[in-house]
């Protein structure tokens, strides 16, 4: 099937415009529409989040708590959005529990920052890794061995549930060199995490249910992904701390 031919321009990509008696030629509309077009295509966002948005985000409906906390959380990603790029904070970080929204309004900022002409990629954190590892062997597709590259070099990268692999020694120096080659040069990092950092307001101890006297320490960010990463993400971002509100993925999908 032939593309539809872009009415105002023919498909040139140039349209004539009268301005105080004279005509002239400007760029169409379609042009910068197409370019975004090309933009998300190349930044491999899940087809679940193609179309996340910060107008679709669904705030909680029976809970007046959490829907003002939520709607705080919208105005501060959309300052970071309006106010992008920030020389000293060009990242923006999620954290949250498991189904608050952190990848929908992750994807929301990213599919934002394209339509003004960044170019991004979007990565599962683990995926990422996978394709890094394969990426070592020689047989591996040129698209693994770039994989790593991309990752340092993309305009706006995206990294979806951070620190959710257990932390090994070559994971936490992959991911310190990405989150360190990215703060030091000022490149925008947008990640999302489902684990608490006492920088974020979480505490770090808990009750265990079945052992009422006894605390435990929870897994936090850190942990994951290594104090050095960990420091130099709180440097570069800024931080967003999701309030628990449910699960979101429930609320997105009901009537």
């Amino acid at each position: 099937m032939a593309e539809p031919v872009c009415p105002d321009c023919g498909g040139s990509g140039w349209k004539i415009v009268e301005r105080d008696g004279l005509s002239g030629a400007e760029r169409c509309d379609c042009v910068a529409a197409d370019r975004v077009g090309k933009l998300e295509e190349r930044a491999g966002l899940p087809p679940l989040y193609r179309d996340a948005s910060l107008d679709n985000f669904k705030l909680s409906p029976d809970n007046p708590i959490a829907h003002r906390q939520m709607a705080g959380v919208l105005l501060t990603v959309r300052s970071y959005v309006r106010e992008f790029p920030q020389a000293q904070q060009p990242g923006l970080l999620l954290i949250g529990e498991p189904g608050t929204g952190k990848t929908h309004l992750a994807v929301a900022v990213l599919r934002m920052l394209m339509a003004k002409g960044f170019e991004g990629l979007f990565f599962d954190y683990q995926n990422l890794l996978e394709r890094i590892r394969s990426g070592w062997d020689p047989n591996s597709g040129s698209s693994d061995r770039e994989a790593y590259r991309s990752a340092l070099e993309a305009d706006v990268l995206l990294l979806d549930d951070l620190g959710a692999q257990r932390a090994a020694e070559w994971i936490e120096d992959t991911i310190t060199g990405i989150v360190t080659y990215r703060c030091n040069h000022q490149k925008p990092l947008i990640a999302t995490t489902n684990l608490p950092d006492s920088g974020a307001g979480d505490s770090l101890i808990e009750r265990a249910p079945e052992l009422p006297d006894r605390v435990r320490y929870r897994v936090s960010l850190a942990d994951r992904i290594g104090e050095r990463a960990r420091s130099r993400l709180f440097e570069m971002c800024k931080v967003v701390h999701l309030p628990a509100v449910g699960d979101y993925r429930l609320r997105k999908t009901s009537k």
